[in-house]
Formats: C-alpha cells, sequence, structure tokens
C-alpha cells in the first residue's frame, strides 16, 4: 500500500471518528433534560445566605512590590506561599502576618508556586521554561538568598503551573506553553511522562492550568487554551482519558471537587462550569450577568470543603461566592471593606477550610476568614 492511499484511508478514518464523536455529543445533549441548579430548585432546595459579617478579610499580608500571581496553602494551614512581578517567592505565616522566607529568584517572571505536601519545600515556575524546587530547611548563601535544590528542564515553553502529587515531597506536575504537561520526579530532576505535545489527543494550545485528583493522585486536570479541560491517567500519557468542551475561551483555572467525581473550571469566557468526570457531562454553568455588557475573565477558582461554595477571582477585582447546587452569587468579596483594588489573580482554600487567600494585582494578598454564626461549609 502506497503513502498516498495511507494518507487517504487515514482522512476517511479520521471524518468517521469525528462524525461519530459529533453524534455521542448530541445524544448526550439529548438526554442532559437538566442541570444541577434546576434539579435543586425542584427538590426545593433553598440558597445558601450569607450575613455581613460571615465571611471578613482579617489580614492584609503585604511585602511585594509587584503584581501577586499565585499562590498556595501548605496542608498544616497556616503557611502560604506567593509569587510576584517583584522576582520573589514569599512564604507568610498566614495567622500573624509574618513573612518566613522571601526567596529572590533566578528569573523574575514567575507565573506559578506549590508548597510540597510536607510543607519542606517549594516550587515555582514561569518564563525561564523551568520548574525550581527551593528547601526552605537549606542554609542561606553569602548575600542572603536561598539557593535553587533543583531544577526541572525539559519544557519548550512557559511553565504556567506546577502542583505536588499529594502525600509525597518526590513528584511534581507542570503545565506549559509547550501544550503539554509533564510528570517530574524530583529526586532524580528527571521526567516521568509526559502529557501531549505529538499525541492527538492533547492539547492544541497553552496548557494553563493542572489540578490532581485529591481523592485518586493518579488521576488529574488539565485546562488549556484551546478552550477544552482534560482528564489525564498519570499511568497513560500517550493519551487524554476524556475531553471536555463547552467553554468559548482559554480555559485559565481549573480545579477537583472535594469528592474527585467532579471538577470546575474558569474561563475568559466570563464563566465557570462543572463537569463530571464519569459522563463527561457539563454539570452547571455559573455565569454572572454585568449591566456593562463586559465579560470579566475568571482567573482562579477554589471549593469549599464540602463543595457547597465555589469561589472565583476575576479580572475586575470581584471575587464571587457561588452556591454551586443552585448556581446563584452568595456573596462579592470584591463589594466588601478591604476587598482588593485590582485584578483577583489567584485564590486558595486553607486545608480546613476555615480561611481564604487571594492575590492580586494590587500587590496584596488577603486572608478572609468565616465569622459571626457562619461554620466552615
Amino acid at each position: 500500500m502506497s503513502a498516498a492511499e495511507l494518507k487517504e484511508r487515514h482522512a476517511a478514518a479520521t471524518v468517521t471518528v469525528d462524525n461519530l464523536r459529533e453524534r455521542l455529543r448530541q445524544r448526550r445533549h439529548q438526554l442532559l433534560d437538566t442541570d444541577v441548579a434546576g434539579y435543586a430548585r425542584s427538590q426545593g432546595r433553598s440558597p445558601v445566605t450569607f450575613g455581613p459579617t460571615d465571611l471578613v478579610c482579617c489580614r492584609t499580608l503585604q511585602g511585594h512590590t509587584g503584581k501577586v500571581y499565585s499562590l498556595d496553602w501548605t496542608p498544616e494551614r497556616n503557611r502560604v506561599v506567593s509569587a510576584s512581578q517583584d522576582g520573589r517567592l514569599i512564604v507568610w505565616n498566614a495567622l500573624t502576618s509574618q513573612k518566613t522566607h522571601a526567596i529572590k529568584l533566578p528569573c523574575a517572571w514567575v507565573m506559578t508556586c506549590a508548597f510540597s505536601p510536607m510543607g519542606q519545600s517549594v516550587a515555582c515556575g514561569g518564563l525561564d521554561s523551568m520548574c525550581s524546587i527551593f528547601n526552605l530547611n537549606s542554609p542561606t548563601d553569602r548575600d542572603g538568598n536561598l539557593p535553587v535544590s533543583k531544577t526541572l528542564s525539559g519544557h519548550k515553553g512557559y511553565v504556567s503551573c506546577c502542583q505536588y502529587v499529594p502525600d509525597e515531597d518526590i513528584h511534581i506536575i507542570t503545565s506549559s506553553g509547550d501544550q503539554t504537561c509533564v510528570l517530574w520526579d524530583i529526586t532524580t530532576g528527571l521526567r516521568t511522562s509526559v502529557f501531549g505535545g505529538e499525541f492527538q489527543s492533547g492539547h492544541t494550545a497553552d496548557v494553563l492550568s493542572v489540578s490532581i485528583n485529591g481523592s485518586s493522585s493518579r488521576m488529574f486536570v488539565s485546562g488549556s487554551c484551546d478552550a477544552t479541560a482534560r482528564l489525564w491517567d498519570t499511568r497513560v500519557a500517550s493519551r487524554a482519558v476524556r475531553t471536555f468542551h463547552g467553554h468559548e475561551g482559554d480555559v485559565n483555572t481549573v480545579k477537583f471537587f472535594p469528592d474527585g467525581n467532579r471538577f470546575g473550571t474558569g474561563s475568559d469566557d466570563g464563566t465557570c462550569r462543572l463537569f463530571d468526570i464519569r459522563t463527561g457531562h457539563q454539570l452547571q454553568v455559573y455565569y454572572q450577568q454585568h449591566c456593562d455588557n463586559e465579560v470579566p475573565h475568571v482567573t482562579s477558582i477554589a471549593f469549599s470543603i464540602s463543595g457547597r461554595l465555589l469561589f472565583a477571582g476575576y479580572s475586575n477585582g470581584d471575587c464571587y461566592v457561588w452556591d454551586t447546587l443552585l448556581g446563584k452569587v452568595v456573596l462579592n468579596l470584591g463589594s466588601l471593606q478591604n476587598s482588593h483594588e485590582g485584578r483577583v489573580s489567584c485564590l486558595g482554600l486553607s486545608a480546613d477550610g476555615s480561611a481564604l487567600c487571594t492575590g492580586s494585582w494590587d500587590t496584596n494578598l488577603k486572608i478572609w476568614a468565616f465569622g459571626g454564626h457562619r461554620k466552615v461549609i
């Protein structure tokens, strides 16, 4: 069989697969007779209500001199690491607002940071296309700077996101502008698996975010500029388990739901969406209409420990608290006193769910705590 015949057969098979995929999508759409909010309303569920003192800003962490791009909590809840355009990582004690480490980075163009599960090291990445690991217990050099303990090099584009595999300090997953995600062995500094790239089931544009399933750490989801999210199994790097469509813009952020069976996304199209990894269905769209017809981008999301609340940061400085069950905004942190004065670029919930940290282009981080009669949801 000639090369031309092979190409012709391959093209015909591709058309057949695309047609079958479209028929499957249409059939699934026919079966989707409701969404989460519609079903909840039919069952008489009432929305979550918030009083003026139920979620308040109790700390403002000041110290960065540039836009804050990323943050992460330690599992023991009281420490936060942040990455900024000023070229530094700062480790904060969230209870006292004190800085425990200020790390000068080899490359100032940092985009992401993460705490290790044991809280002994931090990782970061950015436009240098590398993921740098810092051991917080290492001695400083003569200039008082913490040295890089390990450099993970291999991406061909910027490193947009990094997350340690839960319950261990030796593996980390990164996403990149080279359209791939990589699982790394930190001990050896080598790539264990590459997800995407030359594989057809991979992303077709920059990968912006990853989230590892807390219930099954071999599964993770990625969000990309190709307007899709993809589910991966670390044991099978050659193809994505499932691809999730629905967004009409870059998927900037992804986050697993607490039970591990669903995940949320946030996009430049101004929506957050909830997907089920078992069926592939979109369960709910979270969108707030704006009177000026401008659509602020969703930059970051996090779920409360029960999953009843979805926190979403926006490019216009808003930070909505969504009732995930009824699809309604129950609070806008951007309208409260001491709110941010710029784009909310990142946010994260403490491990015990008692506090939310937000980071902004106004150079500050803020700690929001549940107060009044409200308990952790």
